[in-house]
């Protein structure tokens, strides 16, 4: 990948894998019917996107939502984003992910960002195309279903346009769309709003905080109550908060 032109664009699509990974040492499960790739990406060090490198996966995760949402009468389809690389269907179920892995060579990060995200595979979980299916049940409508390969090409063109916009305006270009399809806005909120979703730090009955929004480097904000706004960053399965914490209610602790 060292050797490609960087103008040039490079992805690898399968249609399974027997071998996919997850964050940290998770395995992640790829039957037929979910849109399988691994996206090549080089980013300019000193650009705008080269100094906040961990919204790559943001911007993935966003790109495969609205290639969803961004198809004219589709875009009621209740596909949302999870901090920090999930693809979720509103706040109720998990349909898909966004593995990033970068390297610095000199001036440019070259970024492998993989991505997995269920279109037609609708046992054990759901797939995109059920949420299409129940739409059309609930307002008697007729759209089509989807098909893995139209969609890979539809994140990849938005995934471009994304990054184009976050290099020209910076976070605040893609933000607003972000927070659209954002799980932990509430309906009549986009941004850092102190209104946002309430969570606990540690236990169930740990301090209570809001989510915020994310800082300008790509990380959580949250604000504790009766205090101030704290940065809380990924680490595998649970998030560095001055400590190693979690957040209840948005990830669990991996069980080993």
């Amino acid at each position: 990948m060292f050797e490609m032109a960087q103008e040039m664009g490079l992805i690898a699509i399968a249609v399974r894998q027997t071998q996919g990974k997850g964050r940290g040492p998770n395995a992640w499960l790829s039957p037929v019917g979910c849109a399988l790739s691994t996206v090549l990406v080089s980013i300019p060090l000193r650009s705008q996107l080269g100094q906040r490198i961990p919204f790559v996966q943001h911007l993935m995760s966003l790109a495969i939502v609205e290639a969803v949402r961004s198809i004219p009468e589709y875009q009621d389809i209740n596909l949302r984003v999870k901090w920090p690389n999930d693809i979720y269907y509103s706040d109720l179920m998990k349909m898909g992910g966004v593995l990033v892995n970068s390297t610095l060579m000199g001036e440019t990060f070259y970024i492998l960002i993989g991505c997995g995200f269920n279109v037609t595979k609708n046992n054990p979980t759901i797939c995109i195309n059920d949420l299409v299916t129940e739409y059309n049940k609930q307002y008697n409508a007729a759209l089509k279903p989807l098909q893995a390969d139209y969609l890979i090409a539809r994140v990849v063109t938005v995934l471009e346009t994304l990054i184009h916009t976050f290099q020209d305006k910076g976070p605040n270009g893609v933000l607003p769309l972000y927070y659209k399809y954002w799980i932990h806005s509430q309906p009549d909120l986009l941004c850092f709003l102190f209104s946002g979703q309430q969570v606990c730090l540690g236990s169930a009955k740990g301090p209570k905080v809001s989510i915020v929004g994310l800082h300008d480097s790509g990380f959580l904000q949250v604000h504790q109550e009766g205090g101030e706004v704290v940065t809380v960053h990924p680490d595998s399965n649970s998030f560095d908060m001055l400590w190693k914490l979690m957040l209840w209610n948005l990830i669990l602790p991996k069980r080993r």
